[in-house]
């Protein structure tokens, strides 16, 4: 059952369209009208403001990082997500350190607009946080066209887009965070569009990290297991569903940032996932993914 980021999926008119435009339009002009007013301050201090990204910032793990990051050397933490409400509170209860910018990263459009903001601003990158996400379990026919459009496109698609455009602000000492999963370990039956988005998520950082490495700038795939947030699938089919190694976001968001900052290209969190890690090594996928199955199949057969 999908927990986040849905499109409406209705036929628009033409004025329906060109009334979509103008509030866009709106919307973005508040959010340069608001970084503007904290460009002001920050010319007077020094040349360049130094910015941290995150992405699915109102809640959840993106939230845990939000405020991890109100402790290091930035002026403003750029929060995205696609709720404006959520960020609002956000604002409120973290204070004006925090930049809100309502974006929608299943469409390269609005993701191309943050590096329409990058570029007038041309702040300095100190972290980077790709978190947003979408999951869903069930089997590949339960899957819509537009599902399968979008979970690709915000989990792997929008994740390398920001990565591209934000990397030429970086510098030595910067520092990107992905948050993959446990998921990607091994193929996940049921599970099986999410953990593959998972396994690029985790193939790329590290790829990643080895390119940027003579840029002093360091690329984290955190992998955490079952996080208690509000992705999470509580139940399926009417029963609730058991999850091993369940951690807080809070504590996923801690050993991240102490993993990076160590020039680590993963983040097992919890000496559970990285006893998962080290089987998923040494056990044959087919079994893996057998074992899987007889734990989920009550749920989803």
């Amino acid at each position: 059952m999908k927990k986040e980021q849905n499109n409406d999926g209705n036929i628009r008119n033409s004025n329906e369209n060109s009334k979509d435009e103008k509030i866009e339009k709106n919307k973005q002009k508040a959010i340069e009208k608001n970084i503007d007013k904290s460009t002001e301050k920050s010319t007077e201090k020094n040349t360049e403001k130094r910015i941290a990204i995150v992405t699915g910032a109102s809640a959840g793990i993106g939230k845990e990082f939000t405020k991890l990051l109100l402790q290091e050397d930035v002026e403003e933490i750029w929060a995205i997500a696609r709720n404006q409400d959520r960020l609002n509170s956000l604002k409120i209860e973290l204070g004006d350190k925090v930049i809100t910018i309502s974006k929608d990263l299943s469409s390269p459009t609005e993701i191309w607009t943050i590096g329409e903001l990058l570029n007038k601003h041309k702040p300095v990158i100190s972290y980077l946080v790709n978190n947003a996400g979408i999951a869903k379990m069930g089997s590949y026919q339960d899957f819509s066209f537009e599902e399968i459009v979008e979970t690709v496109g915000i989990n792997c698609t929008a994740m390398v887009t920001l990565c591209t455009l934000c990397i030429p602000y970086m510098r030595k000492g910067s520092r990107i965070l992905n948050i993959s999963s446990e998921a990607s370990f091994q193929p996940l039956p049921y599970l099986n569009l999410y953990a593959a988005t998972k396994a690029f998520e985790r193939s790329y950082s590290r790829s990643l990290n080895v390119e940027l490495k003579e840029a002093g700038i360091t690329s984290t795939a955190v992998c955490p297991s079952w996080v208690d947030t509000d992705l999470l699938l509580k139940e399926y089919n009417g029963k609730k569903i058991k999850f091993p190694g369940m951690v807080s976001a809070e504590l996923v968001a801690k050993i991240a940032m102490r993993d990076t900052k160590r020039g680590k290209d993963m983040s097992v969190c919890t000496l559970y996932v990285k006893c998962v890690h080290l089987a998923a090594k040494l056990s044959p996928q087919k079994l893996a993914m057998e074992t899987w199955v007889r734990k989920i199949k009550k749920y989803v057969m």
